[in-house]
């Protein structure tokens, strides 16, 4: 019999039907309204795709959206931009949402969501060319939170941050 300190065995899947998104609650509403009411119209209008993070099929623990992006060379610190190629707007990958249910919160699972983003980022961009990931923080949490894994505040845009290719390939050798 499993006792109550054994870990769940959660899944990353594509957001469908069969997820309840009415129950998802990460204290934050533009996050939870997005789950719950626009992210499958993005899927269907090819904006963003979502990945939700399940303990069984159906609950949603947390999720985080993907989409294809650029910046302006301009934009990044000079540091980033010297080592990048001289076009005046940067292909990316926007990582445009990432929450956690506030019942799954303390268990890592920010990071867990975080690390299958990169890894997806990373595998596409060697068919889809992409330089690095952009986030868009919603608070100084969130901002510290993305630092820890390398990510690099752009000086241009308050709570924008981008983290290289080169460091995510780096993550996953």
């Amino acid at each position: 019999m499993a006792g109550p300190a054994q870990k769940t065995k959660f899944s990353i899947e594509l957001l469908a039907a069969k997820h309840d998104r009415t129950a998802f609650f990460c204290g934050v509403e533009s996050l939870d309204v997005y789950l719950q009411k626009q992210a499958g119209q993005d899927f269907k209008k090819h904006a963003a795709v979502s990945f939700v993070l399940t303990p069984n099929g159906t609950e949603i623990a947390g999720y985080y959206t993907l989409s294809q992006y650029s910046v302006q060379l301009e934009s990044l610190s000079q540091e980033v931009a010297k080592k990048l190629p001289k076009y005046p707007m940067v292909p990316t990958t926007l990582i445009g949402r990432l929450a956690v249910s506030t019942v799954y919160r303390g268990r890592g699972l920010g990071e867990m969501l975080l690390m299958d983003a990169l890894y997806r980022i990373f595998r596409h961009s060697k068919e889809v060319a992409s330089a690095g990931t952009i986030v868009d923080a919603i608070d100084n949490a969130a901002i510290a939170f993305y630092r820890k894994y390398g990510f690099l505040e752009l000086p241009t845009v308050p709570g924008r941050l981008f983290l290289p290719m080169g460091t995510i390939e780096n993550l996953f050798k």
